[in-house]
């Protein structure tokens, strides 16, 4: 159960879908059972067909973890579900256009829940038009119905949009390090757990390398934050460049970043911060004149944790900083090995 309740908690679309689609589950089951009993097949059968599609939905959400298609398939059934409703029941089915709207404003992003809701409108007042007095009783009353749905749906919009946004800038701030663009501490912290999963079930090859730039205080206490702030934003720039898009780049903290390699052996990770290294050298500058960086490295073999995966590599950077500075410094046996090959 605290599993579950984890993954709700780190999957808010997840916990959308379930929560929505349980609310649903609630509030259509009582209708279709009343309405097979009442002789009204046609609800009857339509509301059950959302009662089982909303548990695939779910089903399939929490399987395979997305949502996106699932909210997609629900947001269709319910509109169609819906414009059947309100064609067989008339007046009475049209209460449920309301819960559509907002319904389909949570499961699915505000323009394609847009495009759902004004569909199934669009179908609906068509039909009203063409039989006269089987939907609407008067045209003055589907006029009214459709401006009050045009209204509701233009104020779920904003607000749907509006609550993306914020969730996408919260999340961009508690994973991007907002001055370089690299991913913070607590991204890096996710990403080697990962590599670590991927290394015990797949036994797939990864590398880490922790870079430090050297004398950076130098540049702070000489010519101003500013100027180090300008550094350390070329440096992120420059290692982008040079890296494959696989890999991944992440702030310590200060001028120290850790750089998560996946699919490289012991040649190829001294290989990579060989290239970076002279990279740095011969492109980054400060207003006092270039600056270097030293790095360590280690490759993920059989660390009980990646903390002491992430220290095997940081111990190696203070040999690089010991040994002179401007280097790169492995595991003695991996750089014997890579010398050697």
């Amino acid at each position: 159960m605290a599993k579950l309740w984890l993954r709700l908690k780190g999957d808010f679309q997840l916990s959308i879908i379930t929560l929505v689609g349980l609310v649903a589950l609630l509030g259509v089951t009582p209708y279709a059972i009343f309405r097979l009993i009442e002789g009204s097949w046609l609800v009857g059968i339509v509301d059950s067909l959302l009662v089982l599609c909303t548990l695939v939905a779910i089903a399939y959400a929490w399987r395979t973890g997305n949502t996106i298609r699932p909210g997609q398939f629900l947001a269709t059934i319910y509109s169609i579900g819906a414009v059947l409703v309100s064609i067989k029941l008339g007046v009475n089915g049209l209460f449920w256009f309301y819960n559509l709207i907002l319904f389909n404003f949570f499961v699915v992003p505000p323009r394609q829940s847009l495009v759902a809701t004004l569909s199934a409108l669009a179908v609906l007042c068509l039909y009203g038009l063409l039989n006269p007095g089987e939907v609407f009783e008067s045209y003055y009353q589907m006029s009214s119905f459709l401006v009050t749905c045009l209204m509701a749906s233009l104020f779920a919009f904003v607000f749907a949009y509006r609550g993306r946004r914020q969730r996408e800038q919260l999340n961009t701030l508690a994973t991007i390090d907002p001055l370089t663009g690299a991913g913070n501490r607590r991204t890096m912290e996710q990403e080697l757990v990962i590599a670590m999963s991927a290394r015990q079930r797949y036994a797939q090859a990864y590398g880490l390398l922790v870079l430090d730039l050297d004398n950076f205080k130098q540049i702070n206490d000489r010519h101003g934050h500013k100027a180090g702030d300008q550094v350390l934003v070329d440096f992120v720039r420059i290692v982008k460049a040079v890296c494959r898009k696989s890999d991944r780049l992440f702030r310590l903290g200060g001028e120290e970043f850790v750089l998560l390699l996946p699919g490289i052996d012991a040649k190829g990770l001294f290989k990579a911060a060989e290239h970076l290294r002279a990279r740095i050298a011969a492109e980054l500058s400060s207003p006092g004149g270039g600056v270097t960086v030293s790095i360590g490295g280690a490759l993920l073999t059989d660390q009980a944790s990646w903390e002491v995966w992430l220290q095997q590599a940081d111990e190696n950077l203070y040999r690089a900083k010991r040994e002179g500075r401007n280097r790169v410094c492995l595991p003695l046996e991996v750089q014997t090995q890579t010398i050697q090959g």
